[in-house]
């Protein structure tokens, strides 16, 4: 296991709209990872062509440790030989979205509020991703297919909150972001809308300007819930960002996983609650794995997961504590895990 590094500091890209250049190139050959990093060769590495294709951008890929067979980030992203491995209990669709999904493109699970898949793409594949067999092709949206969601939203009364999700709706361009986000806007019982995004430990650069303009000019209430798994993730271009979005008006809140070999000691965790709140965002969930296929090898024992989870509370103060939790099929909300 890895202790956090402290102090990493990461030179930002300084154009604005360096986010869509970087993005077009995130999809690597094993080869060109393994030589990235100094690698020859990895003992944990498939050599077939994975099916969830390798895809890390630049900014991320440069928080990784060269020549660490087991960097904490690399394990999140690299495809590995377990992952042809069948496990009992480990589903294709774990969470049967598809029960929920009264139109496409969007799943209505809870009573007030409901996710919109915005987009199939992301700038990072990580390995354990409980949507990485999700049929996005039953779901695909554009600006016109977004209205026969929009128009179930509207028929519903008692929803005030909509999620943006996917893949990761900040893969968007601005323009496709502004259409939308005016459209929810629109409906008059949306009091929030909700971004879900692994974007901003591991493309950074996606905050610029226009989008913060984009989001400040809202009548609505924004909620950006970052996904970051593990401290070195935070360094100089995240905080920029997170400090970005904050001026803009935006709450911060951030979602983690907890994952085997990566992150699964409180010293590691707690770390992370700390660097997270120095740059301006609240811990919110830490969420026991999802049993997708291909994602055995990061599972933990429940009994363990609580066992971390009561050395963090010991750790931390009450507000820097996320709350443990797991996605149950069936179940309207999450299932919050007590401490053993």
């Amino acid at each position: 296991m890895h202790q956090a590094t402290k102090n990493i500091s990461i030179p930002m890209i300084l154009q604005e709209d360096s986010w869509q250049r970087i993005l077009s190139k995130s999809t690597l050959s094993k080869e060109s990872l393994l030589k990235f990093l100094n690698l020859k060769s990895h003992p944990l590495l498939d050599e077939k062509e994975p099916n969830f294709p390798l895809r890390i951008p630049t900014p991320f890929l440069e928080k990784i440790r060269p020549g660490d067979l087991a960097d904490p980030l690399l394990l999140q992203v690299l495809p590995q030989k377990n992952e042809y491995i069948v496990s009992e209990g480990f589903l294709d669709e774990p969470l049967q979205e598809q029960e929920y999904s009264p139109v496409p493109g969007l799943i209505h699970k809870y009573e007030s509020r409901v996710l919109l898949v915005t987009t199939q793409a992301c700038a990072i594949h990580c390995r354990y991703c409980f949507r990485r067999n999700f049929p996005y092709q039953e779901h695909a949206q554009s600006r016109s297919s977004w209205d026969s969601a929009l128009d179930y939203i509207e028929s519903q009364p008692k929803v005030n909150e909509v999620i943006l999700s996917g893949g990761d709706p900040l893969s968007l361009t601005d323009k496709s972001l502004c259409q939308l986000l005016k459209k929810i806007e629109s409906i008059q019982t949306i009091k929030r809308v909700r971004i879900h995004t692994r974007m901003l430990p591991c493309l950074p650069q996606r905050v610029t300007p226009a989008l913060c303009s984009l989001l400040e000019g809202l009548h609505l209430k924004v909620v950006v819930v970052a996904h970051c798994n593990h401290p070195n993730e935070l360094a100089n271009d995240t905080a920029q960002a997170f400090k970005q979005l904050k001026n803009s008006g935006v709450s911060l809140l951030n979602q983690s996983v907890l994952l085997k070999s990566i992150n699964n000691e409180a010293e590691t965790l707690s770390d992370l609650s700390e660097k997270l709140f120095e740059q301006g965002v609240l811990p919110y969930y830490l969420f026991v794995l999802d049993k997708v296929n291909g994602a055995a090898h990061f599972d933990l024992p429940r009994s363990e997961a609580k066992s971390i989870h009561k050395i963090l509370q010991s750790k931390l103060p009450g507000f820097l504590v996320p709350k443990l939790a797991e996605e149950k099929p069936g179940k309207k909300n999450k299932t919050l895990l007590q401490s053993a």
